[in-house]
């Protein structure tokens, strides 16, 4: 039988159990102790964010923005519809409408072209989702925001040590979200980070991040009382995680240099597809540095997307799709409305295929190709 490749295989450096065993030593495996910090001085370092706060998901960072943007009923918040239900969802709990906005053909990001028209009284925010950690056009996006006096959230889940014109993805919006899902890049199994890139926030995110309670001030001695003061939640990670995620951080630069081989490689191995017109490969604009998360290719028409999968597992390579565009979900129809036609979301979303993309692949990568050109030169 031919030896499995999986999707994803979650990445190691080495150091982790040690970290784990120092954080028990230490006697706090609750949040917000010594590797937590260590988490916080370097994504604030790292990305040029003012401030890094650790949470148990990206979710529960976009949780925390949506908090923080005093998000209500009658609020309106413009994104793209092909992402993940976590975009949507953190600011549909606090009564949004969400207002879809198509993607570009190249980067699959929203198109910033799109946008104003989808700008009515009532929007409060752009939310940007840097697909496969290449860059939204920020500069034209930030541009229009200050314009119609809205803010911006990144949602960066996929741009760890990604950047646009040399800028760390989720370091440009008003606030920014990370994820260190085990299928990321950099991983803690579980987790993300809240960056806040205006320091207007700051103080009030602490709040939100400790249960809306101003527990920081109290552990200072700043204030008498420990006490409710504000909306918020159980946002930060056990000790365990941000122990995990620390040796993870320090190597970030070799885990996407290891990611960056294998995307080339792909990219090379199967230019001759894309030039014969069977397939299209991702397009990385030059003001854009991405991270290699994701390697996808994108069938014409001709070819069965579903029919191509199951050949690639007959050989033991899992290949997956991506997104069903949360426009055309029963919540999206509930909860959000279209802006205009989705007609590159819609299309994208049907002929879209991630390949598996992990750290130590090797020649696995070249067993990919090989089976790709097999099954589309048949």
């Amino acid at each position: 039988m031919t030896e499995e490749i999986p999707f994803n295989l979650p990445y190691l450096t080495g150091e982790e159990l040690g970290s784990i065993s120092d954080a028990h030593k230490k006697g706090q495996l609750a949040g917000n102790g010594d590797y937590t910090k260590l988490c916080h001085e370097h994504l604030e370092s790292f990305t040029k964010s003012k401030k890094a706060f650790l949470t148990h998901s990206c979710t529960a960072a976009l949780e925390m923005a949506a908090l923080l943007l005093d998000i209500k009923q009658g609020d309106e918040v413009i994104m793209p519809s092909y992402t993940f239900v976590s975009t949507a969802n953190a600011f549909a709990l606090r009564g949004a409408t969400i207002v879809w906005v198509d993607i570009r053909e190249d980067t699959l990001n929203i198109d910033e072209e799109k946008i104003e028209a989808a700008i009515t009284g009532n929007t409060v925010a752009i939310v940007v989702v840097h697909y496969a950690g290449v860059a939204a056009e920020m500069d034209k996006i930030l541009s229009i925001a200050q314009t119609s006096n809205i803010y911006v959230v990144e949602d960066a889940a996929q741009g760890v040590s990604a950047y646009y014109k040399e800028k760390h993805l989720g370091s440009m919006g008003h606030l920014g979200c990370l994820s260190f899902h085990e299928t990321k890049n950099v991983i803690s199994g579980e987790g993300g980070a809240l960056l806040v890139n205006d320091e207007n926030f700051i103080d009030r995110a602490k709040l939100i991040w400790e249960k809306g309670t101003n527990r920081e001030s109290f552990s200072l001695g700043l204030v008498e009382k420990y006490e409710w003061v504000d909306l918020g939640s159980s946002y930060l990670p056990g000790e365990i995680i941000a122990a995990f995620l620390y040796p993870q951080l320090k190597k970030t630069k070799s885990i996407t240099d290891s990611r960056l081989a294998i995307w080339n490689k792909y990219k090379s191995q199967l230019s001759d597809l894309e030039k014969s017109g069977s397939l299209r490969l991702p397009i990385i604009p030059k003001n854009c540095t991405h991270n290699a998360h994701l390697f996808y290719i994108i069938l014409k028409d001709v070819f069965d997307r579903r029919r191509f999968i199951a050949d690639m597992l007959k050989s033991s390579i899992n290949c997956v799709f991506h997104y069903t565009p949360l426009h055309s979900s029963p919540a999206g129809l509930k909860y959000g409305r279209v802006s205009e036609e989705l007609i590159i979301t819609e299309y994208i979303a049907k002929q879209l295929i991630r390949l598996p993309i992990w750290v130590g692949m090797g020649l696995k990568a070249d067993g990919v190709v090989s089976e790709i050109k097999k099954i589309i030169n048949q």
